[in-house]
């Protein structure tokens, strides 16, 4: 098939690229270059791969949108601004390369319809705010941001009636809660693609990232995941910073398991008005990436924990993935610790301009982080 991915030049996107051209389609990717991921003045990255056509726009574009639609039979939508800090005062920049991004992309798409046979979008676990917990109880919970005075007590865990809330593994009928402009863009995303897909008879599947790491992360960019964040410090022999107290948890998913869960949402037709988590299902804490990545990059000296917080930060979100593994056969290949080792080999390659300390200073500027 000829297949379109929108930011195929940029971490996710650029592996499912080499996955697609490996199965024998023949791939077009349409991407900006934003300069805060690939650099000033960049050019085609070295690992696009060689056989897949790029255009260069943005996907607010609608000429460079319908060249990269021309002949097209399925769309992965990877493309989006990324960062949740950020986008709390960049506002009208992400809501518009995001929703407004979005809602060229699909008129586009609705006046070629008939060719689509399917269209994936990228969606992510931020949407839900805090995952699904336990009650002591049994009941299941779904809490709102924890209150700003348990946060400036240091109260970090999700407290009712005194007693300590369980986080459970997240499912996809949570309640969504989204607690960033960045969420709230990811949210549009996916109920804009999948209201056009059920409207015009267009398959569309959307699938919410967890916490995804690998190679091929910009790593000078202060707002991307917290793994590159991590790895960036170090990179620069400095320590990672760490808020709250770093037992906050999260589900890693390693690039390639996303990828696998891309191109099971274009086979199986199981897959057509959906909505799946993709992750692992296990949680880890954020304190233990930093630790384990300062071990593996011979950093001698622990992370620093701030015991600062963030605006809008959750505590505890993992995913429950047992919909994706019955409906699509899914499985998470790839362990953390395994993962980890096969990224150092990436890093030890890699050099990272360090800018978390001037994007940890703006926050803090502008309140946002106290």
């Amino acid at each position: 098939m000829k297949i379109l991915v929108t930011g195929g030049a940029g971490f996710i996107g650029s592996h499912l690229v080499d996955a697609l051209v490996a199965a024998g389609h023949r791939v077009r990717v349409l991407d900006s270059l934003d300069p805060q991921v690939h650099g000033p003045g960049a050019t085609r990255p070295a690992h696009l791969h060689p056989k897949a056509e790029l255009i260069v726009g943005d996907v607010r574009d609608r000429n460079a949108v319908a060249r990269a639609l021309d002949g097209v039979e399925v769309v992965f939508h990877e493309a989006a601004a990324v960062g949740v800090g950020q986008s709390m005062y960049q506002i009208e920049h992400y809501v518009s390369v995001n929703a407004v991004g979005a809602a060229v992309l699909l008129e586009g798409i609705v006046e070629r319809r008939s060719q689509f046979r399917k269209v994936v979008v990228a969606s992510s676990m931020s949407i839900y705010g805090e995952g699904l917990y336990q009650a002591p109880d049994g009941r299941l919970v779904y809490p709102p941001l924890r209150t700003e005075a348990d946060l400036a007590a240091r109260r970090f865990e999700l407290i009712e009636n005194g007693k300590e809330l369980t986080p459970l593994g997240t499912p996809e009928d949570k309640p969504l809660q989204p607690t960033s402009i960045y969420a709230i863009t990811k949210r549009d995303h996916e109920e804009m693609f999948l209201a056009v897909g059920a409207a015009y008879g267009i398959p569309v599947v959307a699938l919410r990232y967890f916490n995804v790491y690998g190679p091929r992360q910009a790593l000078s960019n202060p707002y991307t995941g917290v793994v590159a964040i991590f790895s960036s410090r170090l990179l620069n022999r400095r320590p990672p910073l760490v808020y709250e107290d770093g037992r906050q948890t999260r589900d890693f998913v390693h690039v390639s398991d996303i990828v696998q869960a891309n191109l099971l949402a274009l086979e199986k037709s199981a897959a057509d008005g959906r909505v799946y988590n993709v992750g692992t299902g296990q949680a880890t804490s954020v304190r233990e990436v930093a630790e384990t990545l300062s071990e593996l990059l011979d950093y001698g000296d622990p992370p620093e924990v701030l015991g600062k917080y963030r605006a809008g930060d959750i505590r505890h979100c993992v995913a429950d993935i047992s919909r994706i593994q019955r409906e699509l056969g899914y499985r998470p290949k790839v362990a953390f610790s395994d993962g980890l080792r096969e990224l150092l080999a990436w890093l030890r390659t890699q050099s990272a301009d360090d800018a978390v300390d001037a994007a940890s200073r703006e926050l803090a500027a502008r309140g946002l982080t106290r």
